[in-house]
């Protein structure tokens, strides 16, 4: 798993901000996404494929997905939603506003990997750990493990992102840092939703 990119192409919010530079950080920032993008399809043409071979998959003994994913979802979602608000705030040359809705995202993103370790829990508790010999429980936790780790990733990229807000790194015309974590977590959003969907359609 590869961090994003956190910083920006600047030294200085008193430096005006390049549109070269920031396009050209965007771009790269699209260019790692769609490379995640490769990495989430091939996890989940795994999954299928595994899904629609298998002569057994959920026996009638074993539980269904943790209804504990969906207060994930929710979390993942508001998460998002907090970082892209920080990031208008940002625009607005709202610096206070910003930081309070970066706090948040972060408080958010770190919720969201404490309830799906809770989610893990559940379904181990069922006797369907990690170990189990159950591809209905190896693919469940092969998926939202890779997602998992991404958002570890993201968490990084975002504290980094929320200290240099702390220390007025951004303002209306420098901002690429915050620019990027918003890009990365609506990211993040798609690929759980779409896995959620998949996952919950095929269970």
């Amino acid at each position: 798993m590869s961090n994003p990119p956190a910083d920006d192409f600047t030294r200085s919010t008193s430096e005006p901000s390049d549109p070269r530079a920031l396009g050209a950080g965007k771009l790269g920032m699209a260019i790692f996404l769609i490379s995640l993008s490769v990495l989430f399809a091939g996890s989940l043409a795994g999954y299928l494929i595994i899904r629609f071979r298998a002569q057994s998959w959920r026996g009638a003994d074993m539980p269904p997905l943790p209804t504990g994913l969906w207060l994930s979802t929710v979390m993942l979602i508001a998460c998002s939603v907090a970082i892209h608000l920080a990031l208008v705030k940002t625009r607005k040359d709202q610096p206070h506003a910003a930081r309070r809705a970066l706090v948040v995202g972060f408080a958010l993103g770190l919720a969201f990997l404490i309830n799906q370790a809770l989610n893990w829990m559940s379904l181990a508790e069922a006797q369907l750990g990690p170990t189990a010999r159950s591809l209905y429980a190896f693919t469940f936790y092969m998926l939202t493990g890779l997602h998992a780790a991404h958002v570890v990733g993201g968490l990084i990229q975002l504290s980094v992102v929320t200290t240099r807000a702390f220390r007025g790194r951004y303002s209306a015309a420098v901002h690429p840092g915050v620019t990027y974590a918003a890009m990365y977590w609506h990211f993040l959003d798609v690929v759980w939703l779409v896995m959620f969907f998949v996952m919950l359609m095929l269970s």
